[in-house]
C-alpha cells in the first residue's frame, strides 16, 4: 500500500508543476486522497462489504468533493487534480496514468443493468468539466479537451472537443486516418 502510494507522489511532482514537496501533495492534495479514499472502498466491495463500502466512499465524497464508485476500476498513478466535482460511475473503467481534472463525470446513459460507463485507456488526459458518457471507449494517448461531451468511442490518440464531441487525430501521431474515417492526409498538418 505504501509503494502505490509512494507512486502515486512521484506521479504527481511528475505531472503538476505547483506540486512542491511530497509532504504537501500527502497532506492537501484531496484528489490523491478520493483516489485513496476510493481504493480502500474497493478493496471493500470485493471483499463484499458493499454497504460499508458505499459508506465510506461517501464520506470521502464529503471530505474531497469527489464521488467515485467502489465498483469502478481505476489503474495505477491516476491524478485527479483540483478533483471537486468529478464523478466516476460504477461500472467505469479507468486506465493507467490517466489525469483528470475538476468537473469531469464518467457518467452512465442507461438505467439498464450491466456495462454503462465509459472505459478509458492509459495515458489519457481529461480536460475540465468534460462529459463522457455510456459504455464507450477512449482510446489510449488520447485527449479530451476541456468542456468536450464525448458520447462516441474514439480510436487511440484521439483530440476530443465539442459538444458533441469529434475525435481527430493528434498532432504528430502516427493513428491510421481510417481510425477516424478520414481520407484526406492534410489533415495531420
Amino acid at each position: 500500500m505504501f509503494a502505490r502510494t509512494r507512486e502515486d507522489i512521484a506521479a504527481v511532482r511528475r505531472r503538476d508543476p505547483a506540486a512542491r514537496g511530497a509532504f504537501e501533495i500527502w497532506l492537501t492534495y484531496s484528489g490523491m486522497h478520493a483516489v485513496w479514499g476510493y481504493r480502500f472502498t474497493h478493496w471493500l466491495w470485493t471483499a463484499r462489504a458493499l454497504f460499508l463500502a458505499r459508506v465510506v466512499s461517501q464520506f470521502v465524497r464529503f471530505l474531497t468533493g469527489v464521488e467515485i464508485h467502489p465498483a469502478a476500476e481505476i489503474g495505477r498513478r491516476v491524478i485527479i487534480d483540483h478533483g471537486s466535482g468529478v464523478v466516476i460511475g460504477e461500472t467505469a473503467i479507468v486506465g493507467d496514468d490517466v489525469l483528470i481534472y475538476h468537473g469531469v463525470t464518467l457518467g452512465g446513459t442507461s438505467s439498464q443493468g450491466g456495462k454503462r460507463h465509459p472505459t478509458l485507456g492509459s495515458d489519457i488526459v481529461v480536460g475540465a468539466g468534460a462529459a463522457i458518457l455510456g459504455d464507450i471507449t477512449i482510446g489510449s494517448g488520447s485527449v479530451v479537451g476541456a468542456g468536450a461531451v464525448v458520447v462516441a468511442d474514439a480510436p487511440a490518440d484521439s483530440l476530443l472537443v465539442g459538444a458533441p464531441a469529434v475525435a481527430r487525430p493528434k498532432r504528430g501521431t502516427k493513428a491510421p486516418l481510417d481510425d477516424f474515417g478520414y481520407t484526406d492526409p492534410a489533415i495531420y498538418i
